[in-house]
């Protein structure tokens, strides 16, 4: 039997879960598509899938819970749907290349290369079932998308998880041309996508990040910054934005909430800042404010990604390139949060 590369995550816990190692190349069945790996980018996801964080068990935010996952006990319930099928290769981000069919697949593929759509309903690549981080990945044939681009591998390997999630948080909520928008870790790779898609759709941004990622944000397209850490009302006045796009939560929830407008919108797909907040009920209910969660991606959501791409509506935010066996190093830098943007593991 053919052998691969992979990274094969053996459970819940630290980085000793990560394990480089030789594993079997899978086979395509019927409706699915083998693919070589070219590229695949880090997420905060697998980080927390990793560390069981999906579990309502563990409270903290993904970097705290970081530092006691070693001395705690292994987590059952912590996968986007509660129970992660370890051990499995992670890797929700792929560029790839189509290498083989199963059997009655359209030829016209093979060689093609393609993007992974990696949301599949409520099922995540990398999540639920094996994922990009190893040398091939087999997905069904649907979700597989060829496009004609000029960026280079490492760079489309930025754009699936991220810039999917944050284009469906703001179609999810109906974000409308001449809004304005604030969007909460701007400078990570869900909220650096978030900037530049809600650019395209004629919103102002406002942006929060560190002093210093601000030029870097300001440079995707952000029209305000404020610094992290400052008094959010202070900075930009109670009741000033039409939408919040807020993958942080944690501490801040309460500022956010009371920056958005009567009538405004909140949406999230994460709480990397943690996930419990104070919530007071009369901000949001007073005030009519409509709070939205997505996980799983509206069917157009990821086409209308290629089609951006294409036409080089927006960039790719590549913030280093790295060989797949390093991606316990990867991780440790991930977590440090100085990056801009995305890394993204090379198969060798």
């Amino acid at each position: 039997m053919d052998m691969m590369r992979a990274v094969v995550t053996t459970g819940t816990g630290g980085l000793d879960k990560l394990e480089y190692k030789s594993v079997p190349v899978p086979v395509p069945e019927k409706g699915e598509v083998l693919i070589r790996v070219l590229a695949a980018g880090v997420n905060n996801t697998e980080i927390n899938t990793r560390l069981g964080w999906y579990s309502s068990s563990i409270t903290d935010g993904t970097e705290a819970a970081s530092g006691t996952a070693d001395s705690r006990d292994a987590v059952t319930d912590g996968g986007w749907n509660a129970v992660t099928p370890f051990p499995f290769i992670q890797g929700t981000d792929c560029c790839g290349r189509v290498a083989s069919l199963g059997p009655g697949g359209d030829e016209s593929l093979v060689g093609r290369r393609v993007l992974i759509r990696p949301c599949l309903g409520d099922v995540w690549m990398g999540s639920d079932f094996d994922g990009a981080f190893a040398q091939y990945v087999k997905v069904p044939s649907s979700e597989v998308f060829p496009l004609d681009s000029d960026w280079s591998d490492a760079e489309l390997a930025t754009l699936p998880c991220a810039y999917g999630t944050a284009e469906n948080m703001l179609e999810r909520a109906n974000l409308k041309s001449g809004e304005t928008v604030l969007v909460v870790g701007a400078s990570g790779g869900v909220g650096s996508a978030a900037v530049q898609l809600a650019k395209r759709r004629g919103a102002e941004v406002i942006a929060i990040t560190s002093a210093a990622k601000t030029e870097a944000v300001k440079a995707v397209g952000a029209d305000r910054v404020v610094e992290r850490g400052k008094n959010l009302i202070d900075s930009i006045g109670e009741e000033s934005v039409d939408l919040a796009v807020d993958n942080v939560a944690g501490e801040g929830f309460p500022g956010v909430l009371a920056a958005i407008k009567r009538g405004g919108r909140y949406v999230t797909s994460g709480a990397i800042g943690g996930p419990i907040v104070q919530l007071d009920m009369r901000q949001m209910y007073l005030k009519d404010i409509t709070l939205i969660g997505c996980t799983a991606w509206d069917e157009p959501v990821f086409c209308h990604l290629v089609k951006y791409i294409e036409r080089d509506e927006i960039r790719p935010l590549l913030a280093g390139i790295f060989p797949l066996r390093d991606i316990a190093k990867v991780q440790e830098m991930f977590l440090k949060k100085q990056h801009v943007g995305k890394f993204v593991l090379i198969p060798e």
